[in-house]
């Protein structure tokens, strides 16, 4: 079911499914909800799925406070609008950040949390000037034009043989976005804060998905973050990128499907 949600004057997008314990699935930069797709369609007879578009993604408009802590916000008012009060957020990428993000300001609200190719860690000098420079080249050259030359960098290299069908359909979905969603997106993650304390002081579980070909987030580094939760899941997807949800579906599902049954 699409629903919509007036957050201060901008119009947000998410959808609804299934029936059993309440589940957040946020989508990461250059995506929307449809990248869930698949745990979606694996996950809803078993649990309760909220998968929002975020500010500037999908069919929701952009807010003024596109900060990490600001989707965040949005995050918490699509729970107030459903009366949700516990529940389970797992984030992708980007997703990932506004999930720690959320896990620090609304921690009463959840059971557990996942970090699916994402980090605690901010931007280091080298990774944020890679950032301002994909900034400028969105400039130049337009949203897509961007987005069409970056995303195969996100599977690994077996997945872009294998699975080229898959990632020219993905890619061709992505033809909606503005260059003032992305740009604005790239400043929120430049300007976040390293999250580390959130995972340490956690009293819920996490899950780390890890891809062991992502180049975006490599396995080694976030292998490092996995031992601060008191009780972490981490499972590395053996033949994944930075997209584990379409490059290893059947893998992603029962991963997801075992940690939300644990908590």
């Amino acid at each position: 079911m699409d629903k919509y949600l007036d957050h201060r004057g901008s119009s947000i997008h998410y959808r609804i499914s299934g029936s059993g314990k309440n589940v957040v699935l946020i989508h990461g930069f250059g995506e929307d909800g449809s990248v869930w797709k698949r745990q979606a369609e694996y996950l809803k007879d078993q649990f309760h799925l909220i998968i929002p578009d975020l500010p500037g993604s999908g069919t929701s408009q952009l807010i003024s406070n596109i900060s990490i802590e600001g989707m965040a916000d949005v995050v918490n008012s699509i729970l107030d609008n459903e009366n949700i009060s516990d529940c389970t957020v797992i984030g992708h990428s980007m997703g990932g950040y506004i999930t720690l993000a959320f896990a620090e300001k609304y921690s009463s609200v959840l059971n557990g949390f996942g970090l699916f190719h994402s980090t605690s860690y901010a931007d280091n000098d080298e990774r944020k000037a890679t950032r301002r420079k994909s900034i400028e080249f969105i400039k130049q050259h337009g949203a897509f034009e961007f987005l069409k030359n970056i995303t195969p960098n996100l599977f690994s290299p077996g997945s872009n043989q294998k699975l080229k069908k898959e990632i020219n359909e993905f890619i061709s979905g992505l033809n909606y976005f503005t260059p003032e969603a992305l740009i604005t997106y790239y400043e929120a993650m430049i300007n976040r804060p390293e999250r580390n304390f959130v995972l340490s002081q956690s009293g819920v579980p996490v899950l780390f998905v890890i891809g062991r070909y992502d180049s975006i987030m490599p396995m080694d580094d976030l292998l490092k973050q996995s031992h601060l939760p008191s009780k972490a899941f981490i499972h590395i997807l053996q033949e994944s990128g930075h997209m584990g949800m379409i490059e290893e579906t059947d893998k992603s599902n029962t991963v997801l499907e075992n940690f939300l049954k644990s908590v």
